[in-house]
């Protein structure tokens, strides 16, 4: 099961994007995925959309057809820059770009291209102050963006599309035209990308799920004590966040419209943002018809010696009277594909994941195992060489055809295996070490949620006083300040230029809920939550991702 998901980088007010990983993303990993999946049609997987994602590949979509329909430019700069005549005056823009551009893998996506290496050796010397801003030309900014968005072009595009290749051929100094064209490549990237696996979907050949709205921690969000039962001692904000369960319905019942419109039915599973169960939690689920939902092996295991059973993990799993099925995460597994695999041969790499799953197998010959490697669709592909191309499609490809191996989805499995193993009750928790300490507890990570619960407290004192249509704009900026990728971002683990992009826009966030609220914004909200890691060695993979199991 492949998560695809991004936050929202859009100021709603100002329609100002802050950042441009929803679309970057879309050209390069949801894309080569989806080629992947159309090449071998004896693939399966689980693709699963956040909502805020699939709006967002909406938003992107306008933008480029008002461009190419209207020469309307697009909202988001560094898009604008592309389609551009002449670029931005303002050194501070301009910086602005500089620096984005940079923001790529350096050895898989800048050292890959001799001129986009030597175009980010110059750019680095004025961001370093070795050069002035005014030595790059407006041809340096222009060939600097163009090369930015080639290196972060899908491998299947890359290959199949002959404009990229007459890009790369052409080396330097891209004409006006051929930005353009570059543009219309993103555009028909952007814009086919839903239909594509509306179209792997509807002939069975994958299964698509959701995650509700904004993508919030439902357990977090109906009880702060779902932290403390799933690792004891963990010191949580008090009160309990206002009104979370009747948010929490908002967040499943508006994810769930979003998902019909784009796909043409209503999902059968739900991948709860950051694999986030509680009891409460998959209670909630039951009401709304879903046949399954999944999370971390930690929190199987929690629960298995809460009641001191040793049920095979491998399976699906119910718990008191709960209709809804829970699938739980092969953390090894999965872990190998995000943070090990990388640096192997493609061959060698699969040879080895598929020898862990037989002898898995080996153990319990009669059991009749499902394996669920579940991790998010995007970040880890960079770290592999051209983009994990070669790694996806031998994948698929072999364990396609392995003989005793049988690539599956969660509801076909389902309909195949109507029993399962019952558990009384279940240990609170999520993908990442079957807890929440990546999301609350650590003093800023409270500080985040404290703030989030004065803005929700202020929003229930003020809703019902403004216009409908003000009250949906409200509601909207609302949900995305409760989104979980906030609190990941926040305290001392992550490197501090992340941090300070994360927590600037999440109190931006808070900033336009208070503003559409009509009122003003608290002067706390100008003052940095977090500062982020400040010890010699980083995050692992950048702190984009993070293991399920401890290293």
């Amino acid at each position: 099961m492949w998560h695809m998901h991004q936050p929202q980088y859009e100021d709603l007010i100002s329609k100002e994007f802050y950042l441009p990983w929803a679309y970057l993303h879309g050209i390069k990993d949801y894309s080569d995925m989806a080629f992947a999946l159309e090449q071998n049609i004896n693939a399966r997987a689980v693709i699963n959309f956040s909502t805020v994602l699939l709006q967002q590949i909406d938003e992107y979509r306008t933008q480029l057809q008002q461009f190419f329909d209207q020469d309307e430019a697009p909202r988001d700069p560094l898009l604008a820059m592309l389609g551009a005549t002449s670029a931005p005056q303002s050194p501070a823009e301009r910086l602005k770009i500089i620096k984005q551009c940079l923001r790529a893998n350096q050895k898989n996506l800048i050292e890959r291209f001799p001129v986009y290496q030597g175009l980010c050796s110059i750019a680095q010397q004025v961001i370093d102050d070795r050069l002035p801003l005014s030595y790059l030309s407006e041809q340096f900014l222009f060939d600097l963006v163009t090369w930015y968005h080639i290196a972060w072009m899908g491998e299947s595009i890359r290959l199949h599309d002959p404009r990229i290749a007459r890009l790369v051929a052409l080396n330097s100094e891209f004409s006006h035209a051929s930005r353009y064209q570059l543009l219309e490549v993103i555009f028909e990237t952007i814009d086919s990308l839903t239909a594509r696996y509306r179209r792997l979907y509807e002939a069975k050949r994958i299964e698509l799920s959701f995650t509700p709205l904004a993508h919030p921690i439902i357990p977090l969000l109906l009880d702060f004590d779902s932290a403390c039962q799933s690792q004891q001692g963990t010191l949580v904000p008090t009160p309990n966040y206002p009104g979370g369960e009747a948010r929490s319905r908002v967040h499943i019942e508006q994810g769930i419209a979003v998902f019909k419109r784009h796909f043409g039915t209503e999902p059968t599973g739900c991948w709860a943002a950051e694999g986030g169960i509680s009891m409460a939690t998959l209670k909630l689920f039951d009401q709304y018809n879903l046949k399954w939902t999944a999370s971390g092996l930690g929190v199987l295991n929690k629960s298995l010696q809460q009641h001191q059973r040793d049920d095979e993990p491998h399976q699906a799993f119910q718990f008191n009277g709960c209709q809804i099925r829970c699938f739980f995460r092969d953390d090894h597994l999965s872990d190998l594909i995000g943070f090990t695999y990388h640096d192997w041969n493609a061959t060698d790499a699969i040879s080895n994941l598929i020898s862990k799953i037989e002898q898995m197998h080996q153990q319990r010959p009669n059991s009749k195992m499902i394996v669920a490697i579940i991790l998010d669709g995007e970040n880890c592909w960079e770290y592999y060489h051209h983009n994990g191309y070669y790694f996806l499609q031998a994948l698929y490809a072999y364990l396609a055809d392995h003989e005793k191996i049988q690539l599956t989805t969660f509801s076909e499995y389902l309909e195949r295996q109507p029993e399962h193993p019952q558990l009384p009750s279940l240990v609170p928790g999520s993908w990442v070490y079957g807890d929440f300490s990546t999301w609350i507890g650590h003093p800023e990570k409270n500080r985040g949620w404290a703030l989030l619960i004065g803005a929700k407290q202020a929003y229930d004192q003020i809703i019902q006083t403004l216009p409908e249509t003000e009250q949906e704009l409200a509601a909207e900026q609302l949900a995305i300040c409760e989104s979980s990728d906030w609190f990941w971002w926040l305290g001392d683990y992550n490197a501090p230029d992340s941090v300070r992009s994360f927590d600037h826009l999440f109190r931006l966030h808070l900033k336009n809920l208070y503003l559409r609220l009509k009122l003003t914004p608290p002067a706390e909200l100008d003052q940095p939550i977090s500062k982020g890691h400040t010890g010699d060695a980083g995050p692992e993979n950048d702190g984009v991702m993070r293991r399920g199991e401890y290293a």
